[in-house]
């Protein structure tokens, strides 16, 4: 094995050897699932516990300053983050390269921890490391035929045929579309993660293909197929000149960046599920209801904080959301459109149906090339539970005007209803195609060939013009402030509603979890991508 000529390679010491009076390597920890960004709220930024791209980001660029620093080895340990965020550490890992020698060191040579740990120049793997490089793929569970068995069914009224919001409910198995476009999503990724290996290691894109299908079970396997640079242990890369970032945050002294002066970038998140009201989150596993949800009120807020705040130049709508409400979304949409300041769209790991709705008219749209996006379509539906009922011996008695009644879960839509639903749908989805016609310099016909309720990834978003470049929210944050005419320092801050009363925020998300509805969009027409199973690793 060849040296890796880092400094100090002898056993730790407790003391600095003669003549240092400060580290030359240190140790950076990257482990979890990295959200982007802090919550702005204080509480809950007090109780957060997880690490986010926005913090490792800060780090980053004060060990990029500092002159006395040689190396950073970064170790990574249970990284959990997804494709799209492991892309942005990439970026992060890439700038600090360009400045300080950086080495990665991978226990676990998975498909995500293998884009993130690409933008460093060199990786290294211990003998005994896991390999697990077996591409991507998805596996949805069909929950049709169990529902059906217990007494219930499910409406499902979509447009159109790509449009799987609720089908996992609705259908036994996967339809032919549906297979089609998440095929198509999995290739987007592996083309994205072979350019991304290949750029980082110097092959071609055809010998980062390979990698998938070489059946690499040890790191000295993947040493010699070109996929790592090194195979050593931990304590063969640490001497007695590196230190943990911990011990060496003192030294780390304020950049300097940052001309608030002259103008910020305010950042306004859209993470989770859109729906109306407040922003909220839900601990329930379930889908629609549980995890975060993006209110219209809360994000509407911010919007109009940012846009009238003077120190504010431009803004950046930050989007990681698989859709929700129409209603909700089109609120949102309005005040993006109607905004005199620059913004700046960037997506997370989704910007589907809803999620995609909200940022049309932003001035620039980036994108992950792992980000799943499109599903330009509608959706609406409700579980049907008139075989559970009577099984279970429950009898609703409806009094009063039937359409009133419409969106009860004790019976299926009459013809009347059901072609009144569809009414709507085609409605909401004719202005969701112009909307990004309109938005996108599309024709509509163009916009309905690529909607169709079909996602697309980030990279096929490129090609189609859904997006207008590849990047992170450190990209987007870079384009407003070119467009603002601010200079590439100016400061960034994350936008929340102003003070809304004295009740803390923890004790109204109790509050509202009391009021939890099981089926939160039974009677409205639904912009979402709603199938949560298709997480890739």
């Amino acid at each position: 094995m060849a040296p890796f000529n880092i400094p100090f390679l002898s056993k730790a010491a407790e003391q600095l050897p003669n003549g240092l009076s400060r580290p030359t390597w240190v140790i950076l920890d990257l482990t979890g699932p990295y959200p982007a960004r802090q919550p702005a709220n204080p509480i809950q930024a007090l109780l957060s516990r997880e690490e986010t791209l926005e913090a490792l980001g800060a780090r980053v660029e004060k060990l990029q300053d500092a002159d006395w620093l040689h190396g950073v080895l970064v170790r990574f340990s249970e990284f959990t983050a997804a494709p799209a965020t492991a892309h942005a550490v990439r970026g992060i890992l890439s700038r600090l390269a360009e400045d300080k020698r950086v080495v990665a060191f991978l226990p676990q040579l998975t498909m995500t921890a293998l884009i993130a740990a690409s933008g460093a120049r060199e990786v290294v793997a211990p003998e005994s490391a896991d390999v697990m490089v077996p591409g991507f793929a998805v596996e949805p569970t069909f929950l049709g035929a169990f529902l059906k068995k217990h007494g219930i069914e499910f409406e499902n009224l979509r447009i159109r045929e790509y449009k799987a919001a609720l089908t996992r409910f609705s259908q036994e198995a996967m339809d032919d579309a549906n297979r089609e476009q998440l095929s198509a999503f999995l290739a987007g990724l592996e083309t994205a993660w072979a350019r991304d290996l290949a750029a980082a290691r110097g092959v071609s894109e055809d010998a980062a293909r390979a990698w998938l299908t070489g059946d690499l079970t040890s790191a000295r396997a993947a040493l010699e197929a070109g996929l790592i640079t090194g195979v050593a242990y931990e304590d063969e890369l640490v001497g007695p000149g590196t230190r943990p970032l911990a011990a060496v945050l003192d030294l780390l002294m304020p950049s300097g960046r940052g001309g608030a002066k002259a103008g910020r970038v305010a950042v306004v998140p859209v993470i989770g599920t859109i729906v109306t009201g407040k922003s909220r989150n839900n601990s329930l596993p379930l889908p629609l209801l549980g995890g975060p949800m993006a209110g219209s009120d809360t994000v509407v807020a911010s919007l109009r904080r940012a846009k009238k705040d003077d120190k504010t130049k431009a803004i950046v709508l930050y989007v990681d959301s698989g859709g929700g409400s129409a209603l909700a979304s089109d609120l949102i949409w309005r005040e993006v459109a109607t905004s005199d300041k620059p913004v700046v769209a960037v997506m997370g790991e989704y910007a589907a149906s809803g999620g995609y709705y909200v940022l049309t008219h932003a001035r620039r749209v980036i994108a992950s090339p792992y980000t799943l996006t499109g599903s330009i379509g509608v959706v609406s539906g409700k579980p049907v539970m008139r075989e559970f009922n009577a099984r279970q011996g429950f009898r609703p008695e409806p009094v009063g005007r039937e359409r009133a009644l419409m969106y009860s879960p004790s019976r299926p839509y009459s013809e009347d209803e059901r072609a009144l639903v569809e009414r709507g749908i085609g409605e909401v989805y004719d202005r969701f195609v112009s909307r990004v016609a309109e938005g996108r310099h599309l024709s509509p016909g163009r916009v309905n060939e690529i909607g169709r309720g079909r996602i697309w990834s980030g990279l096929d978003a490129l090609n189609l013009g859904l997006v207008d470049e590849l990047g992170d929210l450190h990209t987007g944050i870079e384009r407003a402030r070119e467009l603002a005419g601010l200079s590439g320092d100016a400061p960034v801050w994350n936008v929340t509603p102003a003070k809304t009363g004295p009740l803390p925020e923890f004790a109204r998300e109790a509050a509202r979890a009391v009021g939890l509805e099981v089926w939160p969009f039974g009677r409205e027409r639904v912009l979402t991508w709603l199938d949560t199973e298709v997480k890739v690793r």
